[in-house]
């Protein structure tokens, strides 16, 4: 990944964050947008309605970065898929 350096995180626009009002999780390169998904459930002190935006802002940034999303939500991260034909 990416290392930003505190020079570039501050100069990121707080709309280039998953977590926007916490400046949490930058979204600026596929590489980022990844590793936001992957850290979604660490992030701590925030609502549900902030995840839906949040997550909303990391599917968008997916599509532009060309990044495939496994999950359709944020409350699909880190769950098994159903294995097929099991009951």
């Amino acid at each position: 990944m990416t290392k930003l350096t505190a020079n570039e995180r501050e100069g990121l626009a707080q709309t280039q964050f998953a977590f926007e009002k916490q400046r949490k999780e930058p979204l600026e390169n596929a590489s980022h947008v990844r590793n936001a998904v992957a850290r979604f459930n660490q992030v701590e002190g925030v609502s549900d309605a902030e995840r839906d935006a949040a997550w909303k802002r990391i599917q968008s940034a997916a599509k532009k970065h060309k990044v495939e999303l496994h999950e359709t939500s944020w409350r699909e991260i880190g769950k098994k898929p159903a294995s097929p034909g099991k009951d």
